[in-house]
């Protein structure tokens, strides 16, 4: 397959990416360059770091060490840290040149060759440690001898955030070169994307300080997975999504805390062996795929666990279950599940298999049968100890299946604090008042617990997740 190499590279603003905070825009008529080349003469002179003078309209930030200076100017968008050369002197530009560099393609004001030969001037320029490159895996594609050039770069030495981001398309996957991964020794965060990992170069590969990792659309074999697991001794967290290559992931990692998996249509993936992860406390299914084989020898921190899918054709999307999680069932408090159609005979399987959990989510995705449990499961609940404090039921439609599904846990859970209704369709007083009615509210067993009806869905869409950045987030659930 064969593209031009001037193809413009999609980009979407910072604001449009999940959990951003970095501006809305980057006015295009001040680029990187124009700063960083200001001739001399149109730059005033300002008192030396230390001075405090204030008489150039700086104030007292000039007092402030070079080090920690150079510290701001690293963590803001790459056009805005070019451009405090234009702020008060020649130690702005001094600090500019010398700072950590933060290079992210998607702050520059720039499209195709001009955005390249962008990157390749400021590298050019920059006599500091590199911080973080972000950059399209399009170049990967299109400009493999620049991408190798611009990874030699002195600018770039200790980097520690190295990001090769999915372009908009889907191009054939170049092969990762060696210079790739020359900066494995000082990176923290990695991020490579539509690429394939030729097993000559990854076995032998190291990342001893490396505690983030995504691979996005990348073709690596089972064997050279495994070896770039075990070669991130103190790997945290990590997303596999769209992967293709492996059959299965076998994870043995001392201190992996987060495991975000999405399976992709090319994909061969039918299972996930946790072998030994004794820090292990999420395992994330960002999809919902099913008749994934999970493993679990040893994790016995694991707290969290989804998305997991239900339906009666193939029950869970776990195969196994209800005796999957036979080491670490105490221990699991948060769980999200997607259910075809909604069972209360699956959810107190749930109970039994999961006997501390404390957040249930929900997902409805159709009711389609009566739920009666009082005669059927009476005795069996009476025996059960149901610790959950919250659960969210999205895509409610307040049908009788519905209703009777909710009052299991409205008349049974003693340490109930929230039960949320996320309603589809109407959500107005009449609805609200007459389910209060069906649900027998006034007979709930958690006098304490609060039941919250809104329009709104607060459930995450984890298929958004694309970071492994975002794997981290308090509830992974919860928007």
């Amino acid at each position: 397959m064969e593209m031009e190499a001037a193809t413009p590279i999609p980009k979407k603003r910072r604001s449009e990416v999940p959990g951003s905070n970095q501006p809305e825009e980057i006015s295009s008529h001040e680029p990187a360059a124009a700063a960083m080349e200001a001739p001399e003469s149109d730059i005033r002179e300002s008192p030396t770091p230390g001075a405090g003078g204030a008489e150039d309209g700086v104030g007292h930030i000039s007092g402030l060490p070079d080090a920690v200076l150079g510290d701001i100017i690293s963590l803001l968008p790459t056009a805005e840290g070019a451009r405090t050369q234009t702020l008060a002197s020649r130690w702005w530009r001094r600090l500019w040149r010398s700072a950590p560099l933060n290079l992210d393609y998607y702050d520059l004001p720039a499209e195709g060759d001009v955005l390249i030969r962008l990157i390749s001037q400021i590298l050019s320029a920059d006599a500091g440690s590199g911080r973080q490159l972000c950059i399209s895996a399009h170049h990967l594609y299109h400009h493999a001898a620049t991408v190798d050039a611009w990874l030699r770069s002195a600018g770039l030495s200790n980097l520690q955030e190295l990001e090769f981001c999915c372009a908009g398309y889907r191009p054939v996957l170049p092969a990762a070169t060696a210079s790739t991964f020359r900066l494995s020794s000082s990176l923290r965060l990695a991020t490579f994307s539509q690429c394939r990992f030729p097993d000559s170069i990854i076995q032998v590969l190291h990342f001893p300080q490396l505690k983030q990792l995504t691979l996005g659309e990348v073709g690596i074999s089972e064997g050279s997975l495994q070896s770039v697991i075990v070669g991130c001794p103190v790997l945290e967290s990590m997303l596999l999504s769209h992967c293709i290559g492996f059959s299965c992931i076998r994870v043995c990692s001392p201190n992996l805390r987060t495991i975000g998996v999405r399976v992709g249509y090319r994909s061969k993936l039918v299972g996930i062996s946790i072998e030994d992860a004794p820090c292990l406390q999420r395992l994330l299914q960002l999809g919902l795929t099913r008749g994934l084989d999970i493993s679990i020898i040893s994790a016995p921190n694991l707290e969290t666990v989804g998305r997991l899918r239900y339906d009666d054709t193939y029950g869970f999307s776990f195969k196994g279950f209800p005796t999957l999680f036979p080491v670490v069932a105490h221990t699991v408090k948060t769980l999200s599940i997607v259910v075809v159609p909604l069972s209360v005979d699956m959810v107190l399987d749930l109970m039994c298999c999961f006997p501390c959990l404390e957040k249930l989510y929900i997902q409805i995705c159709s009711s389609g049968r009566k739920n009666l449990w009082r005669r059927k499961h009476q005795s069996h609940i009476k025996c059960l100890d149901i610790r959950l404090k919250k659960v969210v039921l999205a895509n409610y439609r307040g049908t009788l299946s519905d209703v009777n599904f909710a009052m299991l846990f409205v008349l049974n859970a003693k340490m109930l604090e929230l039960l949320r209704f996320e309603v589809q369709g109407c959500c107005d007083e009449e609805l609200i008042e007459r389910q209060r009615r069906l649900l027998q509210l006034g007979n709930r067993a958690s006098r304490g617990a609060r039941f919250v009806f809104t329009k709104n869905t607060c459930l995450r869409k984890l298929e958004d997740i694309k970071h492994v950045r975002y794997l981290s987030v308090a509830d992974p659930f919860e928007c």
